[in-house]
């Protein structure tokens, strides 16, 4: 058994790293990576530059986007816990299929105004590979409990990537992210709290009849990561290769 779960973490690490057409760095391995000098609310990572081009106010979602842009994914819901509610737009170029997207979280005023407060072109994942192929369908973002989801499915190695965010100080940060991947002869699923330093992997051998599935547990360096400034898929992967899965 640990062979053969051992032989799917492999393929999974190869399949995942083509599939995205992107490069990581290596990272040691342990079971267990601790800082007991890490303060309870780890310091909040440097912040991304603030993207232009986009309107600071505006009475509507479309007052936000320019000829060059279009809205393809819109959610509404009271994200900073104020009472009002306020929209996350996913935006893309209409010229160019294969341009990466942005997300504009946009807040609303009690004058019923909106005013840009995020921009991010990392949290939302490009649409396409450099093969011209999607890479996640559906994908979709909801804004529910002061929550913002960012959820996107696929099979096979690839898999679903689930993320959330969610206003802290006037900081929106990654609270967390779930995956679950499909392999040869073994599912695997990931759960990650950044803020907790906590990584939980389960791991489904489909090869016997019961299709056990065995669980670990890992203890990182808390961390707090900003909306603005990370990919969650970067994340996850950096994760994932700095413990020892097998």
């Amino acid at each position: 058994m640990k062979k053969i779960i051992t032989l799917f973490v492999v393929c999974f690490l190869t399949a995942y790293s083509c599939h995205k057409n992107e490069t990581n760095g290596s990272h040691p391995k342990t079971d267990t990576i601790t800082n007991s000098t890490t303060p309870q609310t780890p310091p909040i990572q440097e912040v991304a530059e603030q993207i232009s081009g986009f309107p600071a106010t505006g009475k509507k979602a479309s007052d936000f986007v320019s000829g060059t842009y279009e809205i393809q994914y819109e959610a509404e819901g009271d994200l900073n816990q104020d009472g009002l509610p306020d929209l996350a737009l996913v935006v893309k170029k209409k010229a160019d299929t294969l341009a990466g997207r942005t997300i504009l979280v946009i807040l609303k005023n009690p004058d019923t105004t909106y005013k840009l407060d995020k921009v991010s072109t990392k949290a939302f994942p490009d649409e396409y590979n450099g093969d011209g192929y999607k890479m996640h369908d559906p994908e979709d973002i909801s804004i529910e409990k002061g929550e913002l989801h960012i959820n996107l499915y696929d099979i096979g190695p690839n898999g679903n990537l689930f993320s959330t965010f969610k206003y802290l100080n006037n900081n929106l940060i990654l609270t967390y992210i779930e995956t679950y991947n499909m392999g040869a002869g073994s599912h695997q699923a990931l759960y990650y709290e950044p803020m907790k330093g906590k990584l939980v992997q389960e791991v489904t051998n489909t090869m016997e009849e019961d299709t056990p599935t065995t669980s670990k547990t890992f203890h990182l360096k808390k961390e707090n990561y900003r909306f603005e400034s990370i990919s969650p898929d970067n994340i996850i992967r950096k994760v994932y290769g700095s413990v020892d899965v097998e």
